[in-house]
């Protein structure tokens, strides 16, 4: 375990040498003040109508405060999406990158095991990428109540969602790494991703029409690829009851966002399927020749 976190604490430093944390920190900064400078005129703006009409005020989980929820929503999937895109690209060379530049045969000669590193490595990178979303997600809703003093009831089971959701995709990514090489990783994993957000696509429409063929094919891409269920399981506590009942009786037509919560056994399949990818990764690493 002692050579685990090392790895995982070298891995941490490669990381703040390339300058990726300081980096995302930047981009994140201007990302978060750009978006909550628009929900800040927002707010301005729906305060002023609710004056124009006589109101004293409206209700933060009503219809009347349905922009602010939507932004908080639609925020929301931003930092999914900005945080699967940093998982798979922080990653992405994270084992094939090093065999590429030849670093990988001067590290493996230390008493350092190839499954201790790879699992260092993915302990390593995917503390840098769940960090990244927590901090975002704060960050964002923080920002939000601040400014409005709404915050979604769910926000905790939310984001803890999404957590693993970033933890998935960087032992997949890690996986890949120890597969394929770096581009063909990459290529393969965005893929895999597709492949996720497809199943929403297709469950919605087999709701909406009313095709159980598609919702078969929608729920097989899911489980293939559970990234988006997670979402939509983080987008279900994102809503209030009048959100959910919108799309209860739409049939679920919005594939962005879900009105039922991710079955229990999805989530488990998640946690299982990355460890079984940290740990497909370190036996195929062990067994493979350099």
């Amino acid at each position: 375990m002692r050579n685990v976190l090392l790895m995982a604490e070298l891995s941490l430093r490669e990381a703040t040498r390339k300058r990726l944390v300081s980096v995302l920190l930047l981009l994140s900064a201007a990302f978060l003040g750009f978006f909550l400078y628009g929900v800040y005129r927002l707010e301005l703006t729906l305060d002023q109508r609710a004056l124009d009409a006589g109101l004293d005020g409206r209700s933060l989980t009503g219809a009347s405060n349905a922009p602010v929820i939507y932004a908080a929503l639609f925020g929301m999937y931003l930092v999914y999406f900005l945080g699967s895109l940093m998982a798979v690209l922080s990653t992405v060379g994270a084992v094939s990158g090093d065999i590429e530049s030849g670093v990988m045969q001067s590290v493996i000669a230390r008493p350092v095991t190839r499954a201790q590193l790879v699992a260092g490595r993915w302990l390593g990178f995917a503390g840098v990428n769940v960090m990244y979303v927590a901090l975002l997600s704060a960050g964002l809703l923080g920002g939000i109540y601040a400014i409005t003093g709404y915050l979604p009831d769910g926000a905790l089971p939310a984001a803890a969602l999404l957590l693993l959701a970033v933890a998935l995709l960087t032992a997949l990514t890690v996986l890949g790494s120890t597969l394929f090489t770096t581009l063909a990783n990459g290529i393969g994993v965005f893929v895999l991703y597709g492949v996720g957000f497809t199943g929403g696509i297709l469950s919605a429409i087999g709701g909406l029409a009313a095709t159980p063929t598609l919702t078969t094919l929608g729920r097989a891409a899911n489980t293939l690829m559970p990234t988006n269920a997670l979402w939509l399981g983080a987008s279900y506590h994102l809503q209030p009851p009048f959100l959910r009942q919108v799309g209860e009786m739409t049939r679920g037509a919005n594939p962005f966002f879900s009105a039922d919560p991710v079955a229990p056994a999805l989530v488990g399949w998640a946690v299982v399927l990355t460890l079984l990818a940290v740990g497909g990764a370190m036996w195929r690493f062990s067994q493979r020749d350099l």
